[in-house]
């Protein structure tokens, strides 16, 4: 088809319907998203030549790797709670047990459950379903924010106990995973304790089955770090691997907020916190080319206005 073919009323009512390209300023919509946060490491120490983290250095050799991608702070729970709330929620440079819970501000999962989409958090280690411990054996309340929003009684943007869900109970099945999945391993699998090799082996073994469903189901791995060793000025490894993933590296600077601001607008969500203003991972992923869009609307305008008989479309 070409242009001199396209009547100027199609050709209008083509215009009317290019709102709708709005659309590719946002990032694709997956059925799932499993977000994976690791510990306490430097973005070379984790893809640099001699990182023994074979398992992610793959991982992020086939999907999107970030080279600019940086942690908020210090020390770990609050970007913990920066990811998964736009702000640390008053946890400036502490690892603590936070005051003042179950907080009531906006929060990932409220946002994704009150849209009608499902957010569970899977923690190693985590005692059962529910469970607010501060400690045990390797878990640590610190790297699980969801749990600060959890109340026997949620109301506005608390959580569920349902919410807080045991490693234990992570699915194999798939297709029943919520929307959104937070995953963080216990204080040696997360390489905060343990080392780099066995993060990774650890990974590899639990997630490698869901990355590989994922690329041939409409599916998101977000791989990332809280944030360094203080050694690389809070610069981490954050990788997207999936579904519609362009493969390749990404220069771009984005931190734990843009990460965050490209899940909400990936499910039509308000911007919260650090996320208001700033820019969603779109590059990152395949997405159908402006023209194409921009013929086949027209197209379709073209076969609405020869259905409405001899009337004449009024022209722009």
């Amino acid at each position: 088809m070409k242009m001199q073919f396209l009547s100027k009323a199609a050709l209008c009512a083509a215009g009317a319907s290019l709102a709708s390209l709005s659309a590719l300023a946002a990032p694709p919509k997956p059925d799932h998203v499993i977000i994976v946060i690791e510990e306490n490491h430097s973005y070379n120490e984790i893809l640099g030549a001699s990182s023994p983290a074979t398992w992610i250095k793959a991982l992020a050799a086939s999907g999107a790797s970030f080279t600019n991608s940086f942690a908020i702070e210090h020390p770990s729970q609050p970007n913990y709670l920066d990811l998964y709330s736009g702000a640390n929620q008053g946890t400036t440079g502490s690892d603590s047990f936070p005051a003042n819970t179950p907080f009531t501000t906006a929060n990932l999962g409220a946002q994704l459950r009150s849209a009608g989409y499902s957010f569970a958090g899977y923690s190693q280690g985590l005692p059962s379903v529910g469970s607010t411990v501060n400690t045990s054996g390797n878990y640590a309340h610190k790297h699980n924010p969801w749990a600060n929003w959890q109340s026997s009684s949620p109301t506005g943007n608390q959580l569920p106990s349902s919410t807080n869900q045991p490693f234990t109970n992570f699915p194999t099945d798939y297709t029943t995973l919520p929307t959104v999945s937070f995953v963080v391993p216990d204080l040696q699998n997360d390489m905060h304790d343990g080392t780099i090799a066995a993060g990774d082996t650890w990974c590899k073994n639990n997630l490698d089955g869901y990355a590989q469903w994922a690329a041939t189901h409409n599916s998101l791995l977000i791989l990332t770090f809280d944030e360094d060793d203080s050694s690389e000025s809070n610069q981490i490894a954050t990788i997207f691997s999936g579904a519609k993933v362009k493969p390749g590296q990404y220069t771009e600077t984005i931190n734990h907020y843009s990460v965050l601001a490209t899940v909400e607008d990936m499910y039509g969500l308000s911007r919260i916190g650090g996320a208001v203003g700033k820019t969603a991972i779109t590059d990152a992923f395949v997405v159908p080319e402006p023209a194409m869009i921009v013929w086949s609307l027209a197209a379709i305008a073209m076969m609405r206005t020869r259905g409405r008989g001899k009337r004449r479309a009024r022209i722009c």
